[in-house]
């Protein structure tokens, strides 16, 4: 009996097993399934991606071909959803990583209606700042070279007399930063908004911000209640209180990437450092990196000329941007960077939001962002539009707070920028006498605006490029001070 039952707990214990195999196998081929599923929904979801045309969107062949004209050659995925619902003429909130073609995602939409319905005062596009401002105007104008779109750029630091003349031309899309429009709207005769259908707000965390409360306040006052209103940026605002401020009508909300993220493309990197040797660290990751077009953050204007006159001193080819410039010094920096003649651009927040120059090779976080959404703002500058990019952060002994709250909010770690500690020290020499240069430089700026504000003429921060330098000063200083002498004995 008992081999029996031996043999009979063994052909159980084996049907037993048999029965586990089987299920396992069962089980991993669902799982098979399930991957093999969702790896096919991934390859049909970018076929059509890649099959999807400017035309399949819906619209005109005009508007397709300037898309084609300008090298779009498919549209991108915030493109993709947003642009058919704005067709049908719904509020969005749209939400999607930097250099994703968020400025086509409403322009194309606009330039459609506007095809429909023609009529001036058509749309108003609200920008933080003065740049992304001229830039998404140089888009619209782009795009609508075929249908004649007239396009008014207003924003501060311009005359306010010539932008009242081309307000008075009624152009089809307004483009402005808050303030400024609030100016035109309380001091222009004839000048309003009743006509508007579109109210576009780019970067709109920051516009619904505090900042531009009161000026925000004043122009939805002016706007009317019928009208499409579309809300763009690559960090949005959670909260509700701000977002009805816009006064959205059952908005849709498009959110191509989930969370803080920047693009997969964008190496990053930290460099933990003390603050003495900041400087000298700057130098050598330029050199080591020589050949690329960099863009440096620095968190005051100041900073940013000094250390634009410490890498000059040095030989290389930087140029400060900062909100203390007048504004035809800020574009024409910002221009000169473009076009390639200066390789490095040393800048504070100002450029930090949408604006788009596509040979971006490295950002440097020179001074750590306070707010940690600035921080996806800024490395947003490269690896644009699919292409790659690198970021390095600075990171001192007392930014290790700053620094810890920005990969909470990337919600990962970020690795070690490697340097030879040695080649680093080498350059410390050159590099405090480029300090001091610079510091000397620095001074005769203050002193040639302490005297022009004197005369009674307007203090302006400028790009400091005709100070070539603080050595020929030291030079000459002596027989400056022996030709005063004999001029007053004589």
């Amino acid at each position: 009996m008992s081999t029996t039952s031996d043999d009979e707990e063994n052909i159980v214990s084996d049907g037993n097993e048999s029965n586990e195999e089987q299920s396992v196998k069962d089980e991993s081929e669902n799982q098979d399934q399930e991957n093999s599923e969702t790896d096919n929904d991934e390859c049909n979801k970018e076929q059509n991606n890649k099959s999807l045309t400017w035309k399949d969107l819906g619209l005109n062949e005009t508007l397709c071909k300037a898309c084609e004209e300008l090298k779009w050659k498919t549209p991108s995925r915030i493109q993709q959803e947003s642009i058919p619902l704005a067709l049908q003429g719904k509020d969005i909130i749209g939400l999607a990583e930097t250099g994703s073609g968020k400025t086509g995602a409403f322009a194309l939409p606009i330039l459609e209606a506007l095809l429909d319905n023609p009529q001036r005062f058509f749309a108003l596009i609200l920008t933080p700042t003065r740049e992304l401002a001229f830039q998404i105007s140089e888009q619209f104008e782009a795009l609508g070279s075929g249908i004649g779109v007239k396009c008014c750029v207003i924003v501060g630091g311009m005359d306010m007399v010539s932008q009242s003349l081309q307000l008075g031309k009624k152009p089809h899309i307004i483009i402005a930063t808050p303030g400024r429009l609030v100016d035109h709207l309380e001091n222009l005769k004839g000048f309003n908004l009743k006509a508007i259908k579109y109210l576009v707000m780019d970067e709109a965390d920051r516009i619904l911000n505090m900042d531009f409360e009161v000026e925000l306040d004043k122009i939805l006052k002016v706007l009317p209640k019928e009208r499409r209103t579309f809300l763009f940026s690559a960090t949005m605002t959670k909260k509700v209180k701000k977002l009805q401020r816009a006064s959205l009508k059952d908005p849709v909300k498009i959110e191509v990437s989930n969370k803080y993220q920047t693009v997969e493309q964008l190496l990053q990197y930290y460099i933990f450092i003390p603050v003495k040797y900041k400087d000298v660290y700057l130098v050598h990751i330029l050199n080591e990196l020589a050949g690329n077009s960099f863009m440096i953050f620095c968190s005051t204007c100041n900073n940013t000329v000094r250390t634009a006159l410490m890498l000059r001193a040095l030989g290389m080819a930087a140029i400060p941007l900062h909100g203390q410039m007048s504004q035809n010094k800020r574009l024409a920096a910002l221009n000169k960077f473009k076009s390639k003649n200066r390789s490095i651009l040393i800048s504070t927040d100002v450029a930090s939001r949408g604006l788009d120059i596509p040979h971006v090779d490295v950002v440097l976080n020179f001074d750590i962002p306070t707010h940690s959404k600035d921080y996806i703002h800024r490395v947003g500058r490269t690896a644009r539009a699919g292409r790659a990019g690198k970021a390095i952060t600075f990171v001192t002994q007392y930014d290790v707070e700053l620094y810890q709250r920005i990969e909470h909010l990337l919600g990962k770690q970020l690795p070690l920028y490697k340097c030879e500690e040695d080649e680093v020290m080498a350059l410390q020499e050159r590099v405090s006498e480029a300090q001091r240069t610079a510091k000397l430089e620095l001074k005769d700026i203050e002193e040639s605006k302490g005297k022009r504000f004197k005369k009674g003429g307007a203090v302006d921060a400028d790009d400091s490029e005709q100070f070539v330098g603080a050595r020929k000063r030291l030079k000459v200083g002596g027989n400056v001070k022996k030709n005063w002498k004999r001029a007053k004995k004589k």
